[in-house]
């Protein structure tokens, strides 16, 4: 079996005692052949874990991650999953022991560190995710470090093994660089056996529970426990089944009469834009760095959670025979953070949003006023539709997941802390033609004016992506590359944490980290001069 069997130092002086103890008991009932005849081999799982959503937006802003070698991320510097997951499971504990797939690499060249994690590991029946882990500071300052097996985190075990809730260990918060995570909640773990193909021989599934779904679990599946308790029977049945999401599909789409009748080309009479700007960027400004808040006002709204914005009230015009759409949206928002003596380091309000497309493709663009300097029509970022056609149904134009890439002039917005070409949070466009036609709705819950934010809030947990989607080998995250980090992330609002500790391996790392603020207005007021009209 290539699944390794080591157990952390704590587990393995358990069942040293519990050995010692039950010795007698174990003679008399064969001991370690019953133990090993009570092992079924386990194969082709997956195990999806985000660590914690702070830490992930905490190196999105200073650096990036790397999932390689059998691990991806989810889009939007979400989750990691770590594939081919291999083991056994015991038919007498109802436990199982699996290992994983793959190589997660968090990563700043601005402040030291790299963190590299591998050979991940789930014992249910202890109850924790083990990992590889090792911790470089790339300045040199301190010396490697490296452990085998370090116990990440606690997991609160369920039967069907998904969104188990996970607290994270002291080792976590001296491996990741923060003591505040040493019992801090982590993110939820899912442990799924994944779902055969279609080619699968119908013969496979029937020696399995008879609860089982009948495309689901192979014959290779342990089946020698009757009992229902047994957690690996059930995750298939987490599987989203193929009647959910189709069901709801058609009603799109069947009244394609009224979009005959629509015009073709004239002046929007409404619409709304959703834009999140970025949503590392949200959970930097509210953030234990920044201090801030964000501030809604003029119409525009924001999702709970100090997630996405929408702007509403569109006027333009449209063309839908050329696909061309021109929309300006009503509505702001303030992001202010750094204060001093009554004064802000970071004082920046995007207003009048403006969107075009043609055939797919064209611009996002805005009023900036960056601590009290404003600049108009600023066009901030670049927009790529998955489709280039727009069409009208029921006298709506709807274009959802625009993906949205900095501009120089963007980026000299945000006082160039983002590199132009970094992708920002998605763009969800909807504009109605004719006065009775009847818009989505735009998500958002704070009223106008509404704020967000404050010492100690935790950073966005909604909106769009940040970076590239994952998948082996990708990229998620900021670029790190300016000392005292850029805009682009959050910090441990969630722990209550200062900066985790691989970030200030240097003493020049933390004097940039203090010191952000007062970096970003500088560097704002060098730019004012430039981008004043």
């Amino acid at each position: 079996m290539p699944v390794r069997r080591r157990r952390s130092t704590a587990l393995a002086a358990a069942v040293a005692t519990a050995t010692a103890l039950g010795a007698t008991a174990l003679a008399a009932l064969g001991g370690a052949t019953a133990a090993s005849a009570a092992e079924a081999p386990l194969a082709d799982y997956e195990l999806t874990w985000g660590i914690k959503q702070s830490y992930r937006t905490y190196v999105g802003m200073f650096g990036s991650f790397t999932a390689s070698e059998g691990a991806g991320q989810a889009p939007g510097n979400g989750a990691f999953t770590f594939t081919d997951g291999t083991g056994t499971y015991d038919t007498t504990a109802h436990t199982v022991d699996l290992a994983f797939r793959g190589r997660l690499v968090s990563a700043s060249a601005a402040h030291h560190f790299e963190v590299t994690l591998t050979d991940l590991r789930f014992d249910s029946g202890a109850g924790e995710i083990t990992a590889d882990v090792t911790t470089v500071d790339t300045s040199g300052a301190t010396p490697t470090k490296r452990g085998d097996d370090v116990p990440l985190a606690k997991v609160a075990v369920t039967r069907t093994m998904t969104d188990m809730a996970t607290t994270l260990t002291t080792e976590a918060g001296e491996y990741l660089g923060s003591d505040g995570y040493a019992g801090a909640a982590g993110d939820p773990l899912t442990v799924v056996k994944k779902t055969p193909p279609t080619t699968e021989p119908t013969t496979g599934p029937t020696s399995g529970p008879t609860g089982e779904p009948t495309t689901g679990e192979p014959s290779k599946e342990p089946t020698t426990d009757p009992e229902p308790t047994d957690p690996q029977t059930t995750p298939a049945t987490r599987e989203p089944s193929p009647t959910v999401s189709t069901s709801a599909a058609p009603s799109a789409p069947a009244p394609s009469a009224p979009a005959t009748t629509a015009p073709t080309k004239g002046e929007i009479a409404d619409g709304t834009l959703g834009w999140g700007v970025k949503e590392s960027f949200r959970a930097y400004v509210v953030g234990t760095v920044a201090k801030g808040r964000v501030t809604v006002s003029g119409g525009a709204t924001q999702a709970a959670g100090n997630g996405a914005f929408t702007f509403k009230d569109a006027t333009g015009t449209y063309d839908t025979d050329a696909d061309k759409l021109t929309a300006t949206f009503k509505g702001a928002v303030n992001f202010k953070g750094h204060a001093s003596g009554g004064t802000y380091g970071l004082d920046l309000t995007l207003s009048n949003l403006k969107a075009t497309l043609d055939g797919g493709t064209g611009t996002l663009s805005a009023d900036v006023n960056s601590l009290g300097t404003q600049t108009k029509s600023v066009v901030l970022a670049d927009l790529e539709a998955k489709s280039g056609d727009l069409k009208a149904a029921q006298d709506v134009v709807t274009v959802d997941d625009v993906a949205a890439t900095l501009t120089a002039a963007g980026a000299k917005a945000f006082g160039d802390f983002y590199r132009a070409g970094t992708a920002l949070d998605t763009v969800d466009l909807s504009v109605a033609l004719s006065d009775d036609a009847r818009l989505p709705d735009g998500g958002g819950s704070d009223t106008s004016g509404g704020t967000s934010g404050g010492s100690g809030t935790a950073g966005g947990s909604t909106g769009g992506g940040t970076g590239t989607a994952g998948g082996p080998g990708s990229t998620v995250g900021g670029t790190g590359t300016t000392t005292g980090g850029s805009l682009g992330g959050g910090s441990l609002a969630s722990t209550g944490s200062d900066i985790p500790g691989p970030a200030l391996g240097a003493a020049a790392g933390a004097a940039g980290v203090v010191g952000a603020g007062a970096v970003y207005a500088t560097r704002r007021r060098r730019a004012q001069g430039r981008s004043a009209e």
